[in-house]
């Protein structure tokens, strides 16, 4: 009978790490789809650069953005961090916000948003924004279900007394303002 109880409880002993690793693996998929917006960003400046010389200012902001924040580093410490973790969601919202300026931008150039490669990139870039979406909704989700399992019971002591450095993970916040629907004009 005490072996069966042992054996029950290894299930929940294991779980704070198994909702770790879950959380980890999240957060490396949203690190992978930044990634992949970091290496469409100088093919979609390029091939805008061709048709727009004279908003050389929104380019360059761009590809600081760009830089900014690909510069940032992130690891699985990250995640714990919460001083690291705004650091690298402000870079990040900055090149969203930079890149949104040249898509606006792009509206004056009626050649270029009919030029193929244009649209390829600006589809790609569309679709990887949509998988940073993803990426962040299922990354919340398992740092949901991590911090719950530390911070109630049994989850509580088990992690106290096997996994004392588990600490909780943060999660994305909405940027300043975001509530506001933008304002278009045409």
């Amino acid at each position: 009978m005490l072996f069966a109880s042992c054996l029950s409880g290894c299930g929940a002993i294991n779980r704070v790490p198994t909702l770790e690793e879950q959380a980890k693996s999240s957060w490396s998929e949203v690190q992978n789809q930044y990634q992949r917006r970091a290496d469409l960003i100088p093919n979609l400046v390029e091939t805008v650069k061709g048709y727009a010389k004279q908003e050389q200012d929104t380019l360059t902001k761009v590809t600081e953005a760009r830089a900014n924040a690909t510069s940032v580093k992130v690891d699985a410490s990250t995640i714990t961090d919460p001083a690291k973790f705004k650091e690298f969601q402000d870079a990040q919202n900055q090149l969203s916000g930079a890149l949104g300026r040249l898509l606006a931008t792009v509206e004056a150039y009626p050649d270029l948003k009919s030029n193929q490669n244009f649209l390829a990139l600006q589809s790609q870039l569309e679709g990887t924004e949509n998988r940073i979406a993803v990426a962040r909704r299922d990354y919340i989700g398992t740092v949901q279900a991590y911090n719950t399992e530390i911070r109630t019971i049994p989850g509580r002591w088990i992690a106290a007394w096997f996994y004392p450095e588990s600490k909780p993970m943060e999660t994305f916040t909405a940027t300043p303002n975001s509530e506001r629907a933008p304002n278009v004009k045409f």
